[in-house]
């Protein structure tokens, strides 16, 4: 079987296209957010007007008509069948230090409610400011550290109710 990306359009349409598919199409880039696509003999115009690379989401005009597209890609299809959560942020219990350093700044207080993507702290390494901020909404059940404190790797920081 082979790999396909799936593209939901107005939450309301989706589309499955393969590699093969893709390269088929007849694109030709006209200008920095600007396509012309040429398909069975129609001719389309595509502007990309916002584009969220990292959710995979993008706002675009098709000869002047507005739709918002979502993208599920080959490997989002593989982790949905192994039964993983694409998201898996919002089950975080705890934050680990990624790597040794230097606590600098702690922006959060025990019973703190905070958002995802809220700063928690600052973690010094290899003389960069490192800024971890929070993988989902919740509480801060616990701070395990002390601003000045050295951390190891994978040493818990702070955990969430």
């Amino acid at each position: 079987m082979e790999e396909s990306y799936s593209i939901m359009v107005n939450e309301d349409h989706e589309f499955e296209l393969t590699q093969d598919q893709i390269n088929a199409l007849d694109i030709l880039k006209t200008g920095y957010n600007n396509f012309h696509i040429l398909k069975d003999g129609k001719s389309f115009h595509i502007e990309i007007v916002e584009s969220n690379f990292n959710d995979l989401k993008y706002a675009i005009k098709v000869n002047g008509t507005d739709y918002h597209t979502s993208v599920k890609t080959p490997l989002l299809h593989l982790i949905d069948k192994m039964g993983f959560a694409s998201n898996g942020a919002i089950n975080v219990a705890s934050i680990e230090a990624p790597m040794p350093g230097l606590i600098l700044d702690i922006a959060v207080k025990e019973g703190q409610e905070v958002n995802e993507n809220d700063p928690l702290l600052i973690l010094e390494a290899m003389k960069m400011e490192n800024s971890i901020t929070s993988p989902r909404n919740g509480i801060i059940k616990s701070i395990s550290v002390s601003k000045g404190d050295a951390v190891d790797k994978k040493q818990v920081l702070l955990t969430f109710e």
